[in-house]
């Protein structure tokens, strides 16, 4: 029997049949329900695939993926430098660590022990390997992980940095937003006033300065600020008022003045004008017109003071003996322990490099202009 024809010849043959022949297999004996769903679905996985590919090729993405590039970048920069720096420091560690009646043997002994007498080369690549992995080493002094003891140093350093920045930041806004509403009046020339006297001090000034009101002379608070493991929330929160408030008073003038320049620089624009004429009052125009239209510069100069709460605690936590990656770091110095000095050093780049890439991203996104690009 001749073969027949299944478009023609046959009639047992639909033209429903026939078009199920050129469906894709998952489709194929599909009801007409679940295919409309299943290509609705497809339709919707396209269009998330070309509206992600439209925004990896726009200036926004570009952009923002550069900044990222170029962080990574510094940061293995930074790790050059830390290790070359501290190499280049004189004196030697087995030495120091032996005392003046060392044997050259001895030294020789110590120094082979822990690695000293490698090429530089191979120890950086080494120590570079390590911290991608986030092992920093022993330390040479005590012998212990130094990822053990920065885990517990950080979470004090964080703690302090974390106070300062819950108090300055909403007292800096506020602040700046008086000036304005204020401008050129007793309550802006006061704070400028104040604000300028307390960039010019130095940290260490100012934190002897509290240690001898409130510590010295009233006894409000005690000192050195001490914490340990297991101490309690409140009595942690005492330890860190004095450091704390130094913290605050160091950062809360700079983002007050940028703060109150942000705004200002939004009040001369015309729908500002309009507000004022519309007869609103002062403070909502500033609240509700300005400050929002300012929040691009507020956000990228409150990051950059973030990264120097954690950055420049050392001197803070020096001053007031705290537990914290600074002194760590501090003491590390003291004793010629170079692992420790390399890893805090690297926390405290990384962490400073993140703050302010934060800081620029912020600043690109808040562009409208990159946002939204004609």
């Amino acid at each position: 029997m001749a073969p027949t024809d299944r478009t023609g010849s046959d009639p047992r043959v639909t033209e429903d049949e026939t078009a199920g022949d050129h469906l894709p297999p998952s489709q194929a004996g599909m009801s007409p329900a679940a295919a409309e769903v299943g290509a609705a679905e497809r339709g919707e996985e396209w269009a998330r695939e070309a509206e992600r590919q439209h925004w990896l090729k726009s200036p926004l993405a570009t952009l923002i993926l550069q900044r990222m590039g170029l962080s990574v970048l510094l940061l293995f920069a930074v790790s050059l430098l830390i290790f070359v720096g501290v190499e280049a420091l004189p004196g030697d560690f087995a030495q120091t660590y032996l005392g003046q009646s060392a044997t050259p043997q001895a030294v020789a002994n110590i120094r082979e022990q822990l690695g000293l007498d490698r090429p530089a080369t191979a120890r950086y690549l080494e120590w570079l390997g390590g911290v991608l992995q986030g092992d920093f080493g022993n330390s040479w002094a005590s012998g212990r992980s130094i990822s053990e003891q920065i885990a517990r140093r950080l979470g004090n350093t964080l703690m302090l940095a974390g106070f300062a920045a819950l108090v300055s930041i909403p007292l800096a806004v506020g602040l700046g937003m008086v000036a304005v509403l204020y401008r050129n009046r007793i309550p802006d020339r006061l704070i400028n006033a104040l604000s300028l006297a307390a960039i010019s001090l130095p940290e260490f000034f100012i934190g002897y300065l509290f240690i001898l009101v409130f510590a010295v002379n009233w006894g409000w608070v005690t000192f050195p600020s001490t914490v340990y493991d297991g101490m309690p929330f409140g009595a942690r929160l005492e330890a860190i008022l004095l450091p704390g408030l130094t913290l605050v008073m160091v950062v809360l003038a700079h983002m007050m003045r940028m703060t109150r320049a942000a705004i200002l620089n939004v009040m001369s624009s015309a729908y500002i004008e309009t507000a004022q004429l519309k007869g609103l009052d002062a403070f909502r125009i500033i609240a509700k017109h300005a400050a929002p239209n300012a929040v691009a510069p507020i956000v990228n100069v409150v990051a950059l003071n973030l990264a120097y709460l954690v950055v420049g605690v050392v001197v803070v936590e020096v001053v007031f003996v705290y537990p914290g990656m600074g002194q760590y770091m501090v003491d590390a110095v003291t004793v010629r322990d170079m692992p420790v000095v390399q890893a805090c050093g690297m926390i405290f780049a990384a962490v400073y490099i993140l703050l302010n890439m934060v800081a620029d991203i912020i600043g690109i996104v808040s562009n409208p202009r990159l946002r939204h690009p004609r």
